[in-house]
């Protein structure tokens, strides 16, 4: 990053989301000395990359970008389309946020960690942690079968098929399979807490991913 484009946006951009990186969970206590669960969530700088527009795209929202690429691991049109934004090459993450445009939008405006406040409740999503294959029992919550007195049927799914007609099985139905890794929303998530020195966030309660997930907060 350029540091002309750094120091022309030292006041940052306000949205309506910000995307951060979850680092962990932790517990702080609040003016009555309750403790609350929390999850850590990293700021780091983010760029208005594209700005798109009814007139252009059909409707309104900004492109934003993070984390630099190196250039061997980048093609000549994320180098073109970056360009502007102040990126010497491309970037590892490229998102997007639908919202009506802020004032004083333009490409390569860094967004301001202060676009979210203590408060606010955000809609939260990101990508669950992966869990592999799973059985019928513990992706659906199945009940199984009886574990002793001779009993065959523990955790398995039990019958599947029909009768004669239709004579097969139906789509949809309930199965082992893979687990996790899909995106999850939770709504009406608190935020707790933002400390905008050290570039963190503070969301109540659990959020979806592993370490180092990219997490999308809009405010609803």
């Amino acid at each position: 990053m350029s540091e002309t484009t750094e120091t022309q946006n030292t006041a940052g951009l306000k949205l309506n989301g910000l995307f951060a990186f979850k680092e962990g969970m932790a517990t702080i206590y609040n003016e009555n000395g309750e403790a609350v669960p929390v999850t850590v969530l990293r700021y780091e700088p983010w760029f208005v990359s594209q700005i798109k527009t009814n007139e252009t795209d059909g409707y309104e929202a900004l492109q934003v970008a993070c984390h630099p690429k190196k250039a061997k691991n980048s093609n000549k049109a994320e180098k073109g389309h970056l360009e502007k934004a102040g990126f010497e090459n491309g970037a590892q993450f490229v998102k997007e946020l639908r919202q009506a445009l802020p004032e004083g939008a333009a490409v390569g405006a860094q967004i301001s960690i202060d676009s979210l406040v203590k408060g606010d409740f955000v809609k939260i999503t990101s990508k669950s942690k992966g869990k592999g294959f799973a059985g019928s029992v513990k992706r659906w919550g199945f009940a199984g079968g009886p574990a002793s007195h001779g009993s065959k049927f523990h955790r398995r799914p039990g019958s599947s098929g029909n009768r004669t007609w239709p004579g097969r099985v139906m789509p949809g139905k309930k199965f082992p399979g893979h687990l996790g890794a899909e995106t999850v929303t939770v709504k009406n998530v608190e935020v707790v807490q933002i400390i905008a020195e050290e570039n963190v966030l503070m969301v109540k309660g659990p959020v979806p991913g592993a370490r180092n997930t990219l997490v999308k907060l809009v405010r609803e």
